[in-house]
């Protein structure tokens, strides 16, 4: 039985061509990019290339406003608690979107341990922010705000260039987690107002353990990895050549492909939506439209998430279940709460994602592995 791979918005395979760019990284040219021999001069041309293919595919002022971390993860820590260290003497107030990925509220709430206060904004069924409570939320004293470009959980894509205008004027920063949507959909840093910008290579076919961060010139953030002082002194550590020269390479082929892999990704989700749609108790999670182009995610009524997950996984077709980041916990997704639904309803929640190795031919054998699935757990549940 063929694997069919769903589960892109979790990990995704890196894609062979910036394989074959970035492995001479690991075998020839693995100079330390501080050294000043021709070694090191080679490592520190493939940083600067990737730099500038990074910052190409958002449209940043240029190259030097890319900082390389080790994931969205670290990049999401530097972006917030970085700018409001930073800025401390304008404010001890930061907000976020009730839908944030846990590595933007689990930072958040950390800074409330240095007196700091959280707001989480809500956001409408579909997952839109709400507009009229931002403007409500947001203070002068609002160091930094972050909102997510795309929702990992359901797909759905946030105005971000509204919600710029509006903490621009409101507040002072804006933090925008691009994981989800970054190589995806066009992005544009500056026509959309933003401040900072989280990317993650390996949500772009590039290596794990390789991210980036966007940071608008003029913007001020506090290191919290102090050390050699590589990347401008905000993130120190000898620089991931491998990962760092195959995320460039990555976003290189991304701004290359976006726009007819999108099509061609958003045929196929339309298709998973409406054939899903038809079982019986079958709700879509997230924007019908305004919603990523690979990304189709449900909820079913009187089963587990989980259950879904191990019996697609019998068919060898791979799905998601809310974040694999908040996996190892029984609680329910609190995107899926945010948005409205009642504990019970968000345990029964699945997630497909397409990617580059997906094709029509497969959709007929995901459909029936899904009805089948659901038939099959709703005969044997005691809910």
């Amino acid at each position: 039985m063929r694997q069919i791979y769903l589960d892109h918005v979790s990990a995704m395979p890196i894609d062979p061509r910036v394989l074959a760019f970035a492995k001479r990284y690991v075998t020839n040219d693995f100079g330390n990019p501080s050294s000043l021999h021709s070694a090191g001069l080679t490592a520190k041309r493939a940083i600067e290339d990737a730099r500038q293919r990074v910052a190409e595919l958002i449209n940043a002022e240029d190259e030097t406003c890319i900082i390389f971390t080790s994931g969205a993860t670290e990049s999401n820590n530097m972006a917030i608690k970085g700018t409001a260290l930073r800025n401390i003497r304008k404010g001890k107030r930061v907000a976020a979107s009730a839908i944030e990925h846990i590595s933007v509220l689990n930072p958040a709430k950390e800074l409330q341990k240095s007196g700091f206060e959280l707001t989480l904004i809500p956001v409408d069924q579909a997952g839109i922010v709400d507009i009229g409570k931002l403007a409500d939320i947001l203070t002068e004293d609002t160091t930094v705000t972050s909102i997510m470009y795309a929702n990992n959980e359901i797909g759905t894509i946030e105005p971000i260039e509204a919600i710029g205008e509006i903490v621009h004027e409101k507040g002072l920063y804006l933090h925008v987690d691009a994981t989800a949507a970054a190589g995806r959909i066009p992005i544009d840093v500056q026509n959309d107002g933003i401040d900072l910008l989280t990317m993650s290579s390996n949500d772009m076919y590039g290596p794990q353990g390789g991210g980036a961060l966007y940071i608008k010139p003029g913007v001020k953030l506090q290191p919290i990895l102090p050390g050699g002082g590589q990347e401008r002194g905000l993130r120190s550590g000898t620089e991931n050549l491998f990962a760092i020269a195959g995320m460039g390479e990555a976003a290189r082929i991304a701004k290359d492909e976006m726009g007819p892999e999108s099509e061609r990704l958003k045929g196929m989700r339309d298709q998973l939506i409406d054939e899903i749609s038809k079982i019986e108790e079958s709700y879509l999670t997230g924007h019908p439209t305004q919603r990523l182009p690979h990304h189709a995610s449900f909820r079913f009524s009187r089963i587990e998430g989980e259950s879904i997950l191990l019996n697609m996984d019998m068919y060898n077709i791979q799905v998601a279940t809310g974040s694999a980041c908040t996996s190892r916990t029984l609680e329910p997704s609190h995107v899926l709460l945010a948005v409205g639904l009642k504990h019970e309803e968000a345990h029964g929640s699945m997630v497909m994602t397409l990617g580059r190795s997906n094709n029509a031919g497969e959709l007929p054998i995901i459909t029936k592995a899904v009805k089948e699935t659901v038939q099959r757990l709703r005969i044997l549940t005691p809910m």
